[in-house]
């Protein structure tokens, strides 16, 4: 090994996933999970002798890990997704409170944001973004929602 017992780099790169230094331990461990399950479900290291429900049920989890993982693995793709389930999750809550144009909301400089005063007080906030992505807003302090409608 090298300097303290540490593996010098060219001897695991082809056993450890890409990541790009100076990547923190939560992602690098997060890549070798993903690969070590992409791994285990792989078509093709399931036994000869395997049952043949039990290698499509290997086949449908690999599917699924990979297209998680080509969603999950990139920043731009994980964003999209991060704020189609947090729509999901708001749509869930309740039923909208009411529908606003980005126009009726407040510009804010300091935080590049848009806002809106919600009747509890509190406040509707969308980065500027966002604003482009997203169609329900929740209120910082309660739990209203807005919809965010987008003129054509």
């Amino acid at each position: 090994g090298g300097a303290g017992g540490l593996i010098r780099p060219s001897r695991v790169s082809t056993r450890l996933p890409v990541v790009r230094p100076p990547a923190p331990l939560s992602v690098v461990l997060t890549a070798f999970c993903a690969q070590l399950i992409c791994l285990y479900y792989h078509p093709d290291r399931q036994s000869a002798d395997a049952p043949a429900e039990a290698v499509e049920e290997c086949v449908r989890k690999f599917i699924e890990i990979d297209q998680a993982w080509k969603i999950l693995g990139h920043e731009e793709t994980k964003k999209e997704y991060d704020l189609l389930r947090l729509e999901d999750d708001l749509r869930n809550l309740g039923p909208v409170d009411a529908q606003v144009y980005l126009e009726e909301m407040s510009w804010n400089e300091d935080d590049h944001s848009f806002s809106l005063s919600c009747r509890c007080g509190g406040k509707y906030r969308v980065s500027k973004d966002e604003a482009e992505e997203v169609t329900l807003i929740s209120c910082d302090t309660c739990s209203l929602i807005v919809e965010l409608l987008h003129r054509s």
